[in-house]
Formats: structure tokens, sequence, C-alpha cells
């Protein structure tokens, strides 16, 4: 018994000796005014000697778990902002727009999503589109003179009555049902661009100039008779 009740106050004695997290206003009387210092060893019998010491070390390690989620969550990007623009050069959201009338001429817009996006009348006069998506978008009467469109997607899109003067569209996509019915190709560039017969006989009928760019016949590009 002697034994027991000198190991406790020794035990007691070890305990009040070490700074603990006086996080409770007053102070337990065995904690040190150093704030948030965490004993430098915890076992089971320190935490079984000292109710305080148990509050505090709890309460530190809700307040530490709170903070944790508050840091976390400012590292959380919100979906909705997610989508800053349509490529890696471009800042603007542009696909599923109206952007009707805007004016992009002479921007670098490589790759940028113009899928599904309405964009009558609007300039991209001598605009660098290399591997920009037109898919399924309304380009009536927009103006891609001189425009990089090399790689461009125009699937399914409606190029009527387009001005693609001295436009370079190497390697450009126009499968489905697009339509270039009205646009000016004066000198544009069609290399390896895969078009449907009915397409490429109805552009064989406009087709004039060589594109500056190049050097390339727009007829010889188109394979026209």
């Amino acid at each position: 018994m002697a034994l027991l009740l000198n190991l406790n106050v020794s035990l007691s004695s070890k305990i009040s000796q070490k700074p603990c997290l006086c996080l409770s206003t007053p102070h337990p009387p065995q904690c040190s005014l150093r704030r948030y210092h965490a004993p430098q060893a915890l076992n089971k019998n320190h935490l079984e000697g000292s109710p305080s010491l148990i509050y505090s070390l709890g309460e530190s390690i809700s307040r530490a778990t709170l903070l944790a989620l508050l840091s976390a969550s400012l590292f959380v990007v919100d979906p909705a902002l997610a989508f800053k623009g349509g490529g890696p050069y471009g800042s603007e959201v542009t696909r599923g727009q109206d952007l009707s009338g805007k004016d992009f001429s002479g921007r670098t817009l490589i790759r940028q999503d113009f899928k599904t996006s309405i964009l009558r009348q609007t300039n991209f006069k001598g605009a660098k589109l290399l591997g920009a998506s037109f898919f399924d978008a309304d380009l009536t009467g927009s103006d891609l003179s001189d425009a990089d469109l090399r790689g461009a997607d125009f699937s399914l899109a409606n190029v009527t009555k387009a001005n693609l003067t001295n436009a370079n569209l190497e390697g450009a996509l126009a499968t489905g049902n697009t339509s270039f019915k009205g646009t000016n190709i004066t000198g544009a560039d069609f290399t390896d661009v895969p078009l449907r017969d009915d397409q490429r006989e109805y552009l064989c009928k406009a087709a004039d100039g060589v594109n500056p760019t190049t050097g390339n016949a727009t007829r010889e590009t188109l394979l026209c008779n």
C-alpha cells in the first residue's frame, strides 16, 4: 500500500513538472503558462493520472482537426471555376456561349474550345486558332480571313456566308453536315481536309486564288478537276 502511494505521488509530481496544453480558462494549477506545448512523452499512466491533461489534450486535438479542415478547404476548387476557358491560351469561357459579334481578331487562341457556341458575325481575322474546336458551332457570317486554322475542327459546324479568304485550314476537320454555303474561300488552303464529295464539289465552284502563307492554290488543295 505504501509502495502504491509513493508511486502515485511520484507520478503526479512528474506530470506537474511537464508543461501541458493550457487551453481552458482559468488554467489548471498544474499547467505551465506556456500555451500549446504538449508533454514530451505521454503514456497510459500519465493520462490516467491527470484528468486536466486529458481534457486539454482532447480540446487541442479538436481545434487542430478544425484548423486542418479549414486549411484543406482552401485548396478545394469550386467546380464552377474549374473551366476557366476553352484552351491553354484562352482566359474566357468560350464553349457553349453566345459570342456573336465579338472581336477575337489577331488573338492567339490555340486549341480554344468553341464547341456549340453561337459565333455569328464574330471577328477572327488573323487569329491563331490551331487545333481550335468549332464542333457544332454557328459561324454564320463570321470573319476567318487570314486565320491560322490548321487542325481546327469544323465538324457539324455552320460556316454559312463566312469569310475564309487566305485562311490556312491544313489538316482541319469538316466531317458530318458541315456547311460552307455562300462562304468566300478565295486563297484558302484546304490541304488534307476530309470533305464529303458534295462539299468538295460545291467549294470547287467558288475556289480561286493562292494562299499567301503556303503558296498553295485553293483549287489544288481541294483536288478540284
